[in-house]
């Protein structure tokens, strides 16, 4: 359980890092792009990567869908989160990324073959209504383009298929932290081969903010890898304790650091949180 624990932990420091970003007009993209700069050589020096030879990078048994699948995506829905908080809000953009959580939960019990039962069912309903309870903010005016709606509809999908993939990866064992830095140095490149193509000039408050949030960023990556391995019978644990995890730490943060008001709606879906975390733990433990 300690190892969601510092996933989660990690995961709200990095949202904390890029709505602080965001005030200080850091370049998000750079940020991102130095990001996987920072994640690699931590991947390089803790992991410790057994790269593939030159014959096994063009073995069958390497598998490069999920490589390629997360090193496209990585980039690409935080460069989409940033897009939908624009067009479409925060709140609308967080709730995007949590409503994903459907996804892995249905990845569960299909592609992982997780077993069904009574106790699952109601831990989950109670974790969906927590999910509700913590997502409910008061209304705002914002814009219901059409670009919005795309960018909320790539947030949530693109999230749900990474937590799937990543769940993946964990399966490979002691090799996926050779499938770690595979990705990010596919991520890096990506997003470095967009700022050239967009001529962007470099800058060094972008390149701090960068390898600060790319810490943040291996360590949430690579707890969540852990999580899943520790619980590997039980993914639908580590799905939905990540992500209501998150929202819950990442209410109450935002209520002491940035003075944001929580609802007693709120309040109930933080304790509805706990207590479906806890009966998904219990049910795991007589598993």
């Amino acid at each position: 359980m300690s190892y969601l624990i510092f996933s989660i932990t990690c995961s709200v420091i990095v949202s904390v890092l890029l709505k602080i970003t965001r005030q200080n007009h850091v370049d998000i993209k750079q940020a991102i792009a130095f990001n996987y700069v920072m994640a690699i050589s931590l991947t390089w020096f803790f992991l410790n990567p057994k790269l593939p030879s030159a014959n096994a990078l063009i073995s069958t048994e390497q598998p490069w869908l999920i490589y390629l699948a997360l090193g496209v995506l990585l980039p690409s829905i935080f460069l989409a989160m940033s897009r939908a908080v624009e067009t479409a809000g925060i709140v609308r953009s967080d709730a995007a990324q949590r409503l994903s959580l459907f996804i892995p939960i249905l990845a569960s019990f299909t592609i992982f073959a997780e077993a069904i039962s009574s106790p699952r069912i109601i831990s989950l309903a109670v974790a969906f209504i927590a999910l509700f309870c913590l997502l409910h903010k008061p209304q705002q005016k914002q814009s219901h383009s059409q670009h919005a709606a795309v960018f909320l509809l790539l947030v949530w999908i693109g999230y749900g298929v990474i937590d799937v993939l990543f769940k993946q990866m964990a399966k490979m064992g002691t090799t996926f932290s050779s499938g770690l830095f595979i990705t990010f140095s596919l991520a890096g490149l990506l997003m470095f081969l967009y700022l050239f193509l967009q001529r962007s000039r470099f800058n060094l408050r972008s390149l701090i903010a960068g390898l600060i949030l790319g810490t943040f960023n291996f360590g949430n990556i690579l707890f969540y890898i852990r999580a899943h391995q520790s619980f590997s019978d039980n993914p639908t644990l580590v799905f939905t304790t990540m992500n209501i995890g998150v929202i819950s730490l990442g209410t109450i943060i935002g209520a002491l650091v940035f003075k944001e008001r929580i609802s007693r709606l709120n309040a109930l879906g933080i304790l509805l949180a706990i207590c479906a975390v806890l009966m998904l733990y219990l049910w795991a433990l007589k598993t």
